[in-house]
C-alpha cells in the first residue's frame, strides 16, 4: 500500500535547520528544515534516526541532474503531489538511477577530443557511492554540509495532516512484513532532500533505516 496521506515533493527556499533535542527514550531524531514556499513556511522533519535506537540509520548524499530528478526538477515553488511511478519525479531509493551504488556517466561531448584515440576513462565516468551507516549525529551532519540557507531546496515525502511541512523524508519501502510500518510499502515514493547547486545541479541526501531491505518486490515488499 502507499503512504496513507499521499506522496510528493517540495520546492521552496530553506530558511533555517536545527536538529532535534536528545532525549533519553532512545526516540528517533529529526534534522527539522524550515522552508519559505511562497510566503508560507513549512516544516520538513528528516529522519536520521537515534544512536540510541536498535534500528540505526544508512544515508548516502549523490550528485544528481536535473534530467536525473525528472519533472521534480524544474517544478515551481509549491507543493507538487506525485505518482509513485518512474516518470512523474518521484524518488526510489532502490530503482532510481541516483541511488546505484555504481553508476556510470558519459561526459558531455564539448568534453571529447573530436579527433584521436581518446582512452576509455575518458569516455565513461564512474561515481561509487555506497549506503553509509552511522549514528544520528553523523547523519546529520552529512545532511548539514549539504545545505545552503537562502538556496533552492527540494523534500520528498509525506504531506503532514495537520500545519504545513513533509515527514516521512526517508525510504518508505522494505521494510519487514510483520512491523507496524510494513502497511505502508510501496515503490516510487522513497523521501530525500535535495539542494540546487549555483551551476543548475543538484546533491541529494537519501536516508533508510538499516532495518529496510535494499532489494524489495513490486509491492515494496523486502525479497531478502
Amino acid at each position: 500500500m502507499p503512504l496513507e496521506h499521499g506522496y510528493g515533493v517540495l520546492v521552496g527556499t530553506l530558511v533555517a535547520h536545527e536538529r532535534d533535542r536528545p532525549d533519553n527514550q532512545g526516540s528517533w531524531y529529526h534534522v527539522m528544515l524550515t522552508i519559505d514556499v511562497a510566503g508560507a513556511t513549512y516544516k520538513a522533519a528528516v529522519d536520521v534516526d537515534s544512536h540510541q535506537s536498535a534500528t540505526g540509520v544508512q544515508w548516502k548524499v549523490v550528485p544528481a541532474s536535473a534530467a536525473d530528478l525528472g519533472p521534480s526538477a524544474s517544478a515551481v515553488v509549491g507543493w507538487h503531489p506525485l505518482s509513485s511511478v518512474a516518470t512523474s519525479g518521484a524518488l526510489d531509493h532502490i530503482r532510481h538511477p541516483i541511488a546505484r551504488t555504481i553508476r556510470f556517466i558519459r561526459p558531455a561531448w564539448t568534453n571529447r577530443p573530436v579527433l584521436g584515440w581518446t582512452p576509455l576513462w575518458r569516455w565513461i565516468s564512474v561515481i561509487y557511492r555506497p549506503w553509509r551507516s552511522g549514528t544520528n549525529l553523523e547523519a546529520s551532519t552529512a545532511l548539514e554540509q549539504i545545505l545552503t540557507i537562502g538556496g533552492p531546496v527540494l523534500v520528498w515525502g509525506e504531506p503532514f495532516t495537520s500545519g504545513l511541512g513533509v515527514h516521512n523524508v526517508h525510504q518508505n519501502q522494505g521494510d519487514p512484513l510483520g512491523s507496524r510500518w510494513a502497511a505502508t510499502n510501496g515503490i516510487w515514493q522513497d523521501g530525500a532532500v535535495a539542494v540546487q547547486r549555483p551551476d543548475g545541479s543538484f546533491v541529494a541526501f537519501l536516508p533508510r533505516f538499516s532495518s529496510q531491505a535494499g532489494s524489495t518486490d513490486d509491492q515494496g515488499h523486502p525479497t531478502t
